[in-house]
Formats: C-alpha cells, structure tokens, sequence
C-alpha cells in the first residue's frame, strides 16, 4: 500500500499561539517535536496495518519542520516547497492508495481554533461553492481529483467535525479543542497513541467509501483583509473583483483553481 501524508502544525496537540507554530520562537521546538511524533504515529499505525510505502510531505510554513530521525525508517520525507500549483499536496501521485492529513486546522472564518486561517492570514475567508473553505477542503479537492481516497484527518475537534459532516467514513483524531483565543488540549502522549491506532483502521477501509466528493463546478470567494490585495488578484486571468476587498473565481478543473491559488491567494 502506498499512502501519502500533508503534515501541518496548527492542529498539533496543544498548540494555542503564533509563536508555538514559528522557528526561531522559544515555544517552537516543543511543538514542533510534538507534530514529527503524531506524523511518525500516524505512520507506525499504517506501516502495522501493512503499508509499506509511505511519502511525508512536510507543508507547514518552510515546510522544514519536521525532525527526519524522528520518522520511521520506511517513511520517506519531502522538505521544502516544489514550486509547482500543489502545495501542501506536492508529491501526491494517481497510484496512491489513500492520503492522511495530519495537525490540520480550521480555515479562515471558522471559530474553532485560535489559529484558524486559510493559507495565509492575509484573508478573511477563502469560500468554494459557497462553504468556507479550510486548507483540507482544498487538499480534498485535490486528491479527489487524483481518485486517492482521505483516509484519517488529525487536528481540531471543529476541523475534525466538519470532515465527519462531508464523510462520516473518514477516521479523525480530535487533539484540541478551540475557546475563543484558547484552546483544551488531550495529552500528547494520549494524541500519539490515538493517531496510531486510527492510522492502523484507516488503511483497512474501503477506499471507495473514503473519497472525498469533487464538484463538478467550482466558484472560489476570497475576502481579503487589504482592500489592495482584491485589485492586484483582479488581474489574475478569469478573477473578479466583487467588492472593495473581494474578488470571485469561476472553473470546471479544479487545477485551474490550484493554478490561481498559487498566485493569488
């Protein structure tokens, strides 16, 4: 079984500021320890359950957090971006058998995590099709398009609810717990021992019952918190600017979508 993993740091057990998510802060070492630890459990789980190939992208800022020797030795780790419209999914092939998200967070616009944001901090709320969109939606997307079933999604319990309400099959480990600019945190050795076992359920399921659904139409808003940052996307090809700080984007390929992220969100 081949399986691909986008690591992200926000929904890691524990983390509550900006500065836990940062190198070069005091705070960031300990968490940054603690997101390669669930990364290396949701691996161990897979690799008990029988995967014998697995792809870590790290995807959070520098994409250089991650601790390699921390890693189970049949896990392979990409580092840095690959400068292609992939992002946090850079390294995703067709012939994988499923994707897991791990220390994922709540999108812009949500409330249920003191770090939510799309992306960036630089909008208000990415919406598709009129939902708000967090970076899982967008990574959904994408490997609905490669036909590569999400088999376990880590981070919030709001995250984590809202991908049981687009596909209850899905396994999900909920560390944290949003409260206004707090959050309640599980215990970091209970969150390890968890994301093990969901990972090693996760890859026995049926891949069919673990896609995520692809549109087959797709309208992007972007509410940007500067007003200039709508007029420079507005000149993006195909994007509109719908307000004083917002512009809309319309496809049928979702990498066309991906392509316009890449140079205006």
């Amino acid at each position: 079984m081949k399986l691909f993993v986008s690591a992200d740091i926000e929904g890691t057990t524990g983390i509550t500021l900006w500065d836990e998510t940062t190198n070069g802060h005091p705070r960031y070492p300990y968490f940054q320890e603690q997101m390669t630890r669930e990364v290396a459990a949701a691996c161990q789980g897979a690799i008990d359950a029988g995967c014998d190939d697995i792809l870590i992208r790290d995807a959070h800022d520098s994409a250089c957090n991650l601790i390699p020797s921390m890693l189970p030795e049949d896990a392979r780790v990409f580092r840095g971006w690959g400068s292609d419209i992939m992002g946090m999914m850079s390294g995703l092939e067709p012939d994988c058998d499923g994707v897991f998200f791990t220390g994922y967070h709540s999108g812009a616009g949500m409330d249920t995590n003191p770090l939510s944001h799309t992306s960036n901090t630089k909008n208000n709320y990415v919406r598709i099709n009129d939902k708000l969109a967090p970076e899982l939606l967008i990574n959904g997307f994408t490997a609905a398009y490669f036909g590569v079933p999400v088999r376990l999604v880590t981070g919030d319990k709001g995250l984590c609810d809202w991908m049981k309400a687009i596909n209850p099959n899905v396994e999900t480990v909920a560390v944290s717990e949003g409260r206004g600019r707090g959050s309640i945190s599980i215990h970091p050795n209970k969150a390890v021992r968890l994301i093990r076992e969901a990972a090693a359920r996760a890859v026995k399921k049926d891949a069919a019952s673990c896609m995520f659904p692809l549109p087959e139409h797709f309208k992007v808003e972007i509410s940007f918190k500067e007003h200039h940052r709508a007029k420079i996307a507005s000149n993006y090809p195909g994007v509109a600017q719908t307000g004083v700080t917002t512009v809309v984007y319309e496809a049928d390929d979702w990498m066309d979508v991906r392509r316009m992220m890449l140079f205006v969100l």
